[in-house]
């Protein structure tokens, strides 16, 4: 006897199959809808660090700047080193150019102390069409902070120090210079006068 072929339990899984084929589909677009973000957001920090960075780089001149033109009076040294110098042009300039380099835009720079710079970026593209409709127009923003700090340090002149003296000038990695006022062809370089970093 020849039993009957059972049709109906195939057609009853179809659209189970369906169904679980489908929102195996939603869940591979949603992860590559986060994907995207997350990149997006990487983008955007990249940008922000690279643009706090800057504006700490162009302040770090020109405050190096600034010692090398009064290296011959150590008594505005103090305020040079301790970030309190003139600013002939606007270190944030140079963030904008940073972060446009690297697809953003700032929203916001400023310092927030005599030695410290803060950027706030958004990316110029949005995190792009996906299953989740608000990345479309979406764009990422990121915030960065960098810190100028100086390597050097130099003791006051004894009082029988002669007037046209100055100070030893000792900085980190054991570097000192012994400045010759008759002579000034081997001044430290910024980046030996100052380091910069993002801020933690």
């Amino acid at each position: 006897m020849t039993r009957p072929r059972r049709y109906g339990d195939a057609g009853q899984a179809f659209p189970i199959y369906i169904t679980v084929v489908g929102g195996l589909l939603f869940l591979a677009l949603a992860y590559f809808a986060v994907g995207q973000a997350t990149v997006n957001r990487s983008g955007a920090q990249t940008a922000a660090d690279a643009a706090a960075l800057a504006a700490a780089q162009d302040r770090r001149e020109q405050l190096a700047d600034e010692w090398v033109k009064d290296v011959l009076n150590p008594t505005k040294w103090q305020q040079i080193f301790d970030g309190v110098g003139q600013e002939p042009r606007p270190p944030c300039r140079r963030a904008y150019e940073l972060a446009s380099q690297n697809d953003a835009h700032v929203l916001d720079c400023g310092s927030s102390g005599p030695l410290t710079y803060t950027v706030d970026v958004e990316t110029n593209k949005t995190m792009g069409k996906s299953v989740v409709p608000i990345t479309e127009s979406k764009r990422s923003k990121a915030h960065a902070a960098a810190v100028i700090t100086r390597r050097c340090e130099f003791k006051p002149l004894p009082v029988n120090a002669g007037s046209d003296a100055l100070p030893r000038l000792t900085c980190k990695d054991g570097k000192y210079w012994d400045l010759d006022p008759k002579d000034l062809t081997d001044l430290p370089k910024p980046q030996d006068l100052f380091d910069v970093h993002l801020a933690d």
